[in-house]
């Protein structure tokens, strides 16, 4: 098939035949379509207007990561990140297979006054500005999920950079194995303009309904030998102190897509985020400590995980395929220049 003549690109992984989203997704002018097969993914998997990638065309892929990656994982998107950002990508939307997008689905401007929390530094919940209803997203660490941040006080007009616009989902959100296993009750946010994080104010974000900047496309890797569900929250918390150094922020908007989520299993989700629950705050203290900002993103992005592997929250696998992501990063910015 022939690309679409566009710099904007939705990615997505799946092991689905398509669904309703890759449908709807694939149905965007503005936007090219790349999806990432597996091992799992039907052999004869096939869409109009779709780039899609086998698992025969990633193994003759000229990237260092399709040589290491495992199979089977969803840290085979990344696949799809390289093979964007080589057809010229400006903009990365990062989604999945089971978030249908509304008919509203569009994202804000990245610089433009928003209102931005300023005065309130360390981790949030930012649901709570946009539903009464008791809910934490994944990632916010436990002794916080009953706090309530008051975070209206906080906010000012301000001109902002933003760097990654985190859109919710409505019905299904990103949130933990403890709230749903506990509640479970599907949530509807409230819609109201788009909020920005300041320097210091932390909030977890995922893969679900994400747009990132061409700037920022480095901070895209997602750790490969984490857990499942630690996998893109831990991603966002690195990214975040390193976008904070270039004077990027990220922003929240609306819920845009609807999540039909793919059936989970509660008790393995809970053990799969257990790390996550034990190192989020210390992620964000030992990359902070790790960043200078006289080295590039991609030196910094090396240097945290490093930090990360000094106090065991990754090992020494995911440095070889952090080194392969920027090798190829490298390569492509190579030819572009």
């Amino acid at each position: 098939m022939e690309d679409k003549i566009v710099k904007n690109y939705i990615v997505i992984t799946t092991i689905n035949y398509p669904t309703e989203a890759v449908i709807s997704f694939s149905q965007m002018n503005d936007y090219q379509l790349i999806v990432v097969g597996d091992k799992k993914t039907p052999t004869d998997w096939c869409w109009d207007n779709v780039d899609y990638i086998s698992v025969i065309e990633q193994e003759n892929m000229d990237f260092e990561l399709s040589k290491v990656l495992p199979y089977n994982h969803y840290c085979r998107k990344m696949l799809g990140y390289l093979k964007s950002i080589q057809k010229g990508a400006d903009y990365i939307v990062d989604t999945d297979d089971d978030n249908i997008p509304k008919q509203n689905w569009e994202f804000p401007q990245f610089d433009h006054q928003y209102d931005c929390i300023t005065a309130n530094p360390g981790f949030v919940n930012i649901y709570q500005l946009y539903t009464k209803q008791n809910i934490w997203p994944r990632g916010l660490p436990l002794n916080l999920i009953t706090t309530d941040f008051e975070l209206e006080k906080y906010l000012s007009l301000k001109d902002c950079q933003v760097g990654i616009w985190q859109g919710l989902a409505d019905e299904d959100p990103d949130v933990d194995a403890i709230y749903r296993l506990t509640s479970d009750k599907l949530c509807y946010f409230d819609e109201r303009e788009p909020v920005v994080l300041g320097k210091g104010t932390v909030s977890p974000f995922n893969t679900q309904n994400t747009l990132i900047r061409k700037e920022l496309f480095a901070l895209m890797y997602l750790p490969t030998y984490v857990t499942f569900r630690f996998t893109d929250i831990l991603r966002g918390l690195i990214a975040q102190p390193i976008m904070w150094l270039y004077d990027y922020q990220l922003g929240f908007t609306n819920a845009t897509v609807v999540q039909k989520r793919n059936p989970h299993d509660y008790m393995k989700d809970f053990s799969s985020e257990i790390p996550m629950y034990q190192h989020c705050e210390q992620v964000i203290d030992l990359v902070t400590n790790s960043l200078k900002k006289s080295d590039s993103i991609e030196t910094n992005l090396y240097n945290a995980y490093n930090s990360l592997l000094k106090a065991n929250i990754v090992g020494s696998k995911e440095m070889k395929t952090l080194e392969a992501w920027l090798k190829d990063l490298n390569k492509l910015k190579e030819k572009v220049a």
